[in-house]
């Protein structure tokens, strides 16, 4: 399956999660979907006999498929009333252009979905929990903290699944979290409020100072100084001194 593919059915479930569903779920969705779901698919249909007709052969409208059913497990977990699957289906009959799908289909997609992914359905270890969990304790140490744009950072964690030299960096999600906080701060926080000397130190001290601020251990992997110089070449920062 091509990228260009992949990239469309990103673009599908975030332009599908825009019509009234929490961050939350949008963003568990897109990590059963693009981080479990998707790079699981070839291997499940090589190794399983079944050959379930959403999936022999593949269309772009029933991964679409997939992709809102991923909305609405995701739904089931973070939600206190979760969406119904006729709310469901009517956001298919919305999104879906190429195809017509019942609601039986919508259930046994369901089950296709949870058989790829074993069963494992658990979001406790996603990048947009974390960016919350250290957000809230840079607002709490900084007042500087308050002044960054919360939405910036959901927009530029949508640009980096769209990416696909990016997209990677969810498998890294606690380091993924911190340069995107990073990043928001840059650009959405005027630079003679900055509390940290990001002109004398450059990016590493700043990005190191964050890693402090949000509990994870200084002996982090090397996916956190790459996710950041991936987030920075994203957005044209050679340096934050620059």
């Amino acid at each position: 399956m091509s990228s260009g593919l992949r990239l469309r059915l990103l673009a599908f479930l975030i332009q599908s999660a825009q019509l009234e569903i929490r961050p939350i779920v949008k963003y568990s969705a897109l990590s059963l979907f693009a981080d479990r779901f998707y790079p699981s698919l070839s291997r499940f249909r090589q190794s399983n006999g079944m050959e379930n007709w959403l999936l022999h052969p593949i269309r772009e409208s029933n991964l679409q498929l997939f992709a809102l059913i991923s909305i609405w497990i995701s739904s089931k977990v973070h939600d206190s009333h979760p969406l119904s699957v006729k709310s469901v289906k009517s956001l298919g009959d919305k999104m879906i252009k190429e195809q017509y799908f019942t609601i039986r289909d919508f259930l046994e997609a369901e089950v296709v979905l949870m058989q790829v992914l074993n069963f494992e359905i658990g979001t406790s270890n996603i990048a947009f929990k974390f960016l919350e969990e250290i957000c809230i304790q840079f607002k709490g140490v900084a007042r500087v903290g308050k002044l960054v744009n919360f939405v910036a950072c959901m927009d530029i964690m949508d640009l980096l699944y769209e990416k696909e030299e990016t997209s990677s960096l969810y498998n890294s999600p606690r380091y993924l979290a911190a340069s995107i906080l990073v990043v928001s701060y840059v650009i959405t926080v005027p630079r003679q409020r900055w509390e940290f000397p990001l002109l004398p130190w450059g990016n590493m001290l700043f990005y190191m100072k964050y890693i402090q601020l949000s509990g994870v251990p200084s002996s982090f992997s090397v996916w956190g100084k790459k996710g950041t110089d991936l987030v920075f070449k994203l957005f044209n920062f050679d340096q934050l001194s620059t």
